[in-house]
């Protein structure tokens, strides 16, 4: 049985996988778009005015109005729309991080799901608003559900969905989970939070570190001593200290009330 952060897990980066194949059925769709529309220009251009055309609204076989730069605004349409899917395909795979991080934050770690999904909307809806074929037209509505869909998770986990669904977050939880395994109270003295850590470093450092270790300074020994206020300064700087057990030999006699 899987902790329910597995399934977090796993259930986000679902919607991630279907994400991206959506953004890329957009993208190749579009390129078909972008082809035929080019092709019905160049047939329109052809004929000239011999055929009745000239009150269309739209040429024939395309999405390119007929008016003046018509064909300018549906290629660059076309292009700004694939150019939206490869900037959000990169930004679901999380590379380069530190570039949406610096310049489009929206789309970085810090920020949930519900941007990426309003820009999905948005695609899929200038995509519907025109008569395409059917290729096309699956494509954009399947981008229109997914972009609802990512909405609906970024108002449930809000700024968190992103680092619920990355990979390096299963080694962060595992750090932490380390961390707390660690012992708070040796000898009941408080340990301070990353003071085994530092000890365990400070163990395995280079040659100086040793001899400070294992020679402590003459001033910790006048002033502290071996007793309560000595220990205490120790558990401090990181020295686990354990107390012993107590025993006695086995010549000693023993308890009355056992007798």
């Amino acid at each position: 049985m899987l902790p329910p952060r597995a399934y977090i897990f796993i259930g986000l980066n679902a919607v991630r996988v279907l994400s991206i194949i959506a953004l890329l059925l957009v993208f190749s769709s579009n390129i078909v778009t972008l082809v035929h529309d080019v092709q019905a220009v160049n047939k329109f251009l052809a004929a000239g005015e011999d055929k009745d055309l000239t009150d269309c609204d739209y040429i024939e076989g395309s999405t390119v109005p007929n008016q003046a730069a018509g064909i300018f605004w549906a290629v660059l349409n076309r292009l700004l729309i694939i150019f939206q899917t490869v900037f959000l395909m990169l930004s679901e795979v999380g590379w380069p991080a530190s570039f949406f991080q610096r310049f489009f934050p929206i789309l970085g770690e810090d920020f949930g799901l519900g941007a990426l999904g309003i820009i999905q909307c948005l695609i899929g809806a200038a995509i519907l608003s025109h008569h395409v074929d059917d290729f096309t037209l699956v494509s954009a509505f399947f981008l229109f559900a997914i972009g609802c869909l990512n909405i609906f998770l970024g108002l449930i986990f809000r700024q968190g969905a992103k680092p619920k669904r990355s990979v390096t977050s299963w080694r962060d939880h595992a750090k932490s989970a380390a961390k707390s395994a660690l012992p708070t109270h040796v000898a009941g003295i408080p340990v301070p939070t990353g003071a085994a850590a530092s000890f365990v470093s400070k163990a395995f450092s280079h040659d100086e570190d040793k001899s400070a270790s294992s020679s402590p300074s003459p001033s910790f020994k006048s002033s502290l001593g071996f007793g309560r206020q000595g220990e205490k300064a120790a558990g401090l700087k990181g020295y686990l200290i354990s107390k012993p057990m107590e025993s006695l030999p086995r010549y000693a006699p023993k308890p009355a009330g056992n007798a």
